[in-house]
């Protein structure tokens, strides 16, 4: 069962499904009923437990490419392991792989469709894009803007399950809100981790074609502009958490985002890059916090 989580970063999904959670309090301003919120968080887990092994199911050729000569480096601590990527060390079948991921994929589809039927299409699309995402892997660094659109799905879902008409507006400021959390915070630094492996077989990302230093500058705007678009977040609630909320919103953003970011643009170095995407990881967990907090008061 370990490579089978590990194949799913199990870790690590767990940890993303506080944004769509925190999303869907914004929107609604208090707590769905008892039923909603169970199916919602067993849709969530279905859902990024398929996306994450689709990654590894059409990754897997260039993963073993990658890695044929130093072999798996260890990650971050928020999904370190000497299990990762078992299907490019051999440690599962890629049949095996494609039916956990299978499993999963229905399931979530299953949970989506009682939650709200327009859910499963942001669900496929999500694993379309996903799947676009790794075959531009030696095209484009520009793939880095899909992967902003499929981390951006899972709370677009989850604010189709408390609202069936939402502004298109407010929506347009939570994905931006996520877009540069998940370029900054996530997916340059996760890049920054594999910059030799990913030299050595020519893939086209940020880090490998700016540079650190540049890329560094671009991980310390996207992730101010992300703390900025998360100042008018509150705009979205009908709770209305108010100054004391933005503050500490403000708080989270500086200790988890910000000055990481700065540290990884002065130093360069990979374990900064690490130390960055750890703290991000944990950014919509403490969001979630903040508005549990505000929402009981």
């Amino acid at each position: 069962m370990k490579r089978f989580l590990a194949l799913s970063r199990t870790t690590h999904g767990i940890l993303d499904i506080a944004a769509p959670a925190f999303c869907a309090l914004l929107w609604l301003g208090k707590f769905p009923q008892v039923q909603v919120i169970l199916l919602s968080l067993f849709a969530a887990f279905a859902a990024y437990t398929a996306i994450y092994a689709l990654n590894d199911l059409v990754g897997v050729h260039v993963d073993r490419e990658k890695f044929a000569g130093a072999g798996i480096n260890q990650g971050y601590s928020v999904e370190a392991s000497d299990l990762r990527y078992p299907l490019a060390q051999n440690l599962l079948t890629y049949r095996s792989g494609v039916l956990w991921f299978s499993t999963w994929f229905l399931l979530a589809l299953i949970a989506s469709y009682y939650l709200n039927p327009v859910i499963v299409a942001v669900l496929i699309a999500a694993a379309l894009l996903e799947i676009v995402y790794c075959l531009l892997f030696k095209v484009t660094y520009f793939r880095t803007l899909i992967s902003g659109l499929v981390k951006a799905s899972g709370p677009v879902a989850a604010v189709l399950v408390v609202k069936s008409d939402p502004s298109i507006q407010l929506l347009l400021l939570q994905f931006a809100w996520l877009l540069f959390w998940e370029i900054g915070g996530q997916n340059i630094p996760a890049d920054w981790n594999d910059i030799v492996e990913d030299k050595r077989v020519n893939a086209r990302t940020i880090p490998g074609h700016f540079g650190t230093q540049k890329a560094g500058l671009i991980v310390v705007i996207s992730l101010v502009l992300s703390v900025i678009a998360s100042l008018f977040l509150p705009l979205i609630s009908p709770a209305k958490p108010g100054m004391p909320y933005l503050l500490a919103s403000l708080l989270v953003g500086y200790f988890l985002l910000l000055e990481p970011a700065v540290q990884l643009y002065r130093s360069g170095e990979s374990r900064q890059a690490a130390r960055l995407f750890d703290r991000a990881s944990y950014y919509p967990l403490a969001q979630l916090v903040l508005i549990t907090f505000f929402i009981l008061l």
